[in-house]
């Protein structure tokens, strides 16, 4: 079995970011990002864009959203985003908070 630690990518990049997706599985049919978001750290924009769709989960601590959909992600908690519509996550704790997303495309896209 092949894994990928995504936490300790995630920790040492310069986006707190770490995507698991068509060059670990050589599919453009979905992805996944674990990311990690500082105390006060900038915004976190989630735009899947056209075609793509997007289920974000606070996994360690709290979030506020704001954007196209707006009120308190708390851990454990998730939601769903597509298109063009623009979320921003902010951490609200005093710690380091996770999230993670999964997506992939709508019924409606298709890549060529």
């Amino acid at each position: 079995m092949n894994t990928v630690d995504l936490k300790n990518h995630a920790l040492t990049s310069d986006s707190g970011e770490s995507v698991f997706g068509l060059e670990h599985t050589g599919s453009h049919a979905c992805y996944m990002i674990y990311g990690i978001l500082k105390p006060g750290q900038d915004k976190r924009v989630i735009t899947p864009g056209k075609g793509h769709e997007e289920m974000v989960l606070a996994v360690k601590g709290n979030f506020e959203i704001t954007g196209r959909l707006n009120g308190e992600l708390k851990e454990g908690f998730a939601f769903h985003i597509a298109g063009e519509d623009t979320v921003y996550l902010q951490n609200t704790d005093t710690t380091d908070a996770c999230y993670v997303i999964a997506g992939g495309h709508s019924q409606d896209s298709h890549y060529h």
